[in-house]
């Protein structure tokens, strides 16, 4: 049987904290960031954690990832 592979895109895009938990980045944080107000930045800058049921998705994803 062949080893579970990382999907390449996930890599990047989420990171598994040290419990166990999923976070994810917030989109709109790129570019055009000049009429964005600073709160609005400050608060894009957060990564939240990803909900219950779509960790569930993710989890086959991200199966070596740590």
């Amino acid at each position: 049987m062949p080893k579970m592979k990382t999907h390449s895109s996930l890599k990047g895009r989420f990171k598994i904290t040290g419990t166990g938990k999923v976070t994810r980045y917030k989109a709109y944080k790129n570019h055009l960031l000049s009429h964005k107000s600073k709160r609005a930045k400050r608060v894009l800058g957060t990564n939240p954690e990803m909900a219950p049921g779509d960790v569930r998705r993710l989890k086959q994803g991200l199966s070596n990832l740590k």
